[in-house]
């Protein structure tokens, strides 16, 4: 087993963002580490050896994932016979629990320890799986204030480290700076448009959000849409959405990306932690959710919450409108937007909202406390 070889697993852009994170505080602590997995380009970036493109198995519900099957399957092949091979001193996985249990399972029968960091959303489905996380994971940290107790009362001690967002995000973003910089006046209203970082979500939801613009942009003509990419696209992706030919004034920021939210009024966004990231921000959103039927109506007997949105179940109410699957159509998101552009009630009440999530949430420093946690359970002082 090597004592300086860590093996990292991130399915989606989220996961990815976050274990580069971590990857930077442990190398911060011990630079001679060296680190191979799955993930996207900010793992890349912070020099670790992929194995496979998470860009490949990222998808979004049950009957979503047939298609990739073939992906998964190569990808839990690869990482299979790495393990064996190199005997890491200890595979962090990140989220994504269909996969990361399974490869779990391997690891603990050559002996490799684990680590859970960003654990799946046991307390919204398959509750079952907390007890399968502590048992196959050496140590465990969570992110979210709920969920330590939520694990505890089911006999599984987590660490809460704080939300890695926060050491990502910079909370103080000047709105007018991104403007200044774009042409954009101040009085100019600005929508964010963040359908998603999943090639599936973006083309439910992308067609939605741009017909909904354009019912913004007949009362509003001189309004801006800003989209800024995911970090797992490009701008060759958005090919298929013929954005030029929408009649709107659409701007696609590749390099600004939490500039360009910053510098929205409001902001059409799918769910995950792109609402965390608004709400860091202080900008006002509405959540959009739609998958397959077939994926929905099973959710629907799993799921038993009372909001979606992250935003909500921290902050314990609604905070931002939450735009489900049959209601997901241009003139209801339309008609919210509205609300959040126009009603000054509505949107001091949302950005009250947002203020307490970012309280809740807690401080900086996840991914250094995360780092301890991890160097611990690989035994690297």
């Amino acid at each position: 087993m090597s004592a300086t070889q860590m093996m990292i697993v991130a399915g989606e852009a989220s996961g990815d963002l976050h274990a580069a994170s971590l990857v930077a505080a442990m190398k911060a602590r011990q630079p001679g580490l060296s680190f191979s997995g799955v993930g996207g380009p900010a793992m890349a970036g912070q020099g670790v050896e992929l194995i496979f493109d998470a860009g490949r198995i990222a998808v979004v519900g049950l009957t979503e994932a047939v298609g990739h099957l073939g992906d998964i399957r190569q990808a839990m092949r690869l990482l299979e016979e790495e393990l064996t091979r190199r005997r890491p001193a200890l595979l962090i996985l990140i989220d994504f629990p269909d996969f990361n249990l399974i490869l779990a399972k391997k690891a603990k029968r050559l002996g490799v320890p684990v680590f859970y960091y960003i654990t799946p959303q046991v307390w919204a489905w398959r509750s079952g799986r907390v007890r399968t996380i502590g048992r196959l994971a050496d140590r465990v940290a969570v992110i979210l204030p709920f969920e330590q107790e939520f694990f505890r009362q089911r006999g599984v001690a987590v660490d809460f480290v704080g939300h890695p967002l926060l050491d990502v995000v910079p909370a103080n973003l000047s709105r007018r700076t991104f403007r200044s910089q774009h042409g954009l006046a101040e009085k100019t209203p600005v929508v964010g448009l963040l359908p998603g970082s999943r090639r599936l979500e973006i083309a439910v939801l992308l067609p939605v959000f741009l017909k909904a613009a354009k019912l913004f942009a007949k009362r509003h003509s001189e309004a801006v849409f800003l989209l800024p990419l995911a970090p797992t696209f490009t701008t060759d992706d958005l090919a298929p959405f013929d954005l030029a030919g929408q009649g709107l004034d659409i701007r696609v920021v590749a390099d600004q990306r939490y500039e360009a939210m910053a510098a929205c009024d409001a902001a059409l966004a799918a769910s995950g932690t792109v609402t965390l990231e608004l709400a860091i921000l202080n900008v006002p959103m509405l959540m959009a959710y739609r998958v397959t039927p077939l994926t929905w109506h099973i959710g629907r007997r799993l799921v038993r919450l009372k909001h979606l949105s992250l935003v909500n179940l921290v902050a314990g109410r609604e905070v931002v409108p939450e735009i489900l699957q049959y209601q997901v159509r241009p003139a209801r998101i339309y008609e919210e937007l509205e609300k959040m552009m126009t009603d000054a009630n509505k949107r001091a009440d949302m950005l009250n909202g947002l203020a307490l999530v970012r309280e809740r949430l807690g401080g900086p420093g996840a991914a250094a406390r995360a780092a301890t946690i991890a160097l611990a359970a690989a035994g690297v002082p």
